[in-house]
């Protein structure tokens, strides 16, 4: 296990002490608690402070003991942005589809929040084993498959798991994973900015392009180069002469565009 990170720990105290401080059934319960549509038109604080309420010590307990377990190595992994980010978007999920699919109820708890944080670790980590009740291993794919599957089917069915909102797990589950794949997808994006930064001067394929750089790579100065750069120069040079630019990898024209750059 990680050790405890910065907002893994800040968002446990901050779980904690609300509890302490809005028992279920106080004002201020009342007041943070995210009411049903309509309701919840007039308090729309209430999609973000549901969060840090919950129901009694067990609901408490079994929340924060996932966020304790499961939520270091993914601030690790995605910063401390990054995993704000997952955790509240995940909760805000749980808001939106517990106030479409359920008219009736009033919500609290921040299992839409921690189902996204297992969700996440379950798709960075999918092997890893995890041992319920301390004793049963399953992989993290199956434990958030499960979790799904079970949360779906209980949300849809009328005579299983009333009281609990379903529904407000499978949002944090959803807006979870699309918060990860844009996270990824920007991840990438930013990779691909740096290799066009480290590689400006790389020449497009097509007749014209190739002529272009064939010239330029012909202009190389082979006196200044390592003697490793230099014999691989020579070598791509040959191949260029004997068989055409076309036949080059993209490794190989990238190559030759920095030793022309140089």
């Amino acid at each position: 296990m990680a050790p405890l990170t910065t907002w893994v720990k800040r968002l446990l105290i901050a779980n904690v002490v609300i509890f302490l401080l809005a028992q279920p059934g106080s004002p201020l319960y009342q007041l943070l608690v995210l009411y049903p549509l309509p309701f919840a038109l007039f308090r729309p604080w209430g999609v973000v402070t549901y969060m840090f309420l919950h129901a009694g010590m067990g609901h408490l307990f079994f929340n924060m003991i996932g966020l304790f377990f499961f939520g270091p190595r993914l601030e690790n992994r995605l910063g401390a942005k990054g995993f704000l980010w997952l955790y509240f978007l995940a909760g805000l999920g749980g808001a939106v589809f517990h106030l479409t699919f359920n008219r009736t109820a009033s919500v609290v708890g921040a299992s839409g929040a921690v189902y996204g944080i297992l969700l996440g670790f379950a798709m960075f980590w999918p092997r890893e084993r995890i041992y319920i009740w301390g004793i049963l291993p399953v992989e993290a794919w199956l434990l958030a498959s499960l979790l799904v599957f079970g949360s779906l089917y209980s949300g849809i069915s009328p005579s299983a798991g009333s009281g609990t909102a379903h529904f407000a797990h499978l949002g944090g589950i959803a807006f979870a994973f699309a918060f990860l794949k844009w996270w990824e997808w920007k991840k990438g994006s930013a990779q691909r900015s740096f290799q066009k930064q480290l590689h400006p001067q790389a020449t497009p394929k097509g007749v014209v392009g190739d002529k272009i750089a064939q010239a330029r790579w012909e202009g190389i100065s082979l006196d200044g180069l390592h003697e490793l750069n230099r014999e691989e120069v020579e070598r791509l040079l040959g191949k260029v002469e004997s068989d055409g630019s076309g036949t080059l990898t993209p490794s190989e024209r990238t190559f030759l565009d920095r030793m022309s750059s140089r």
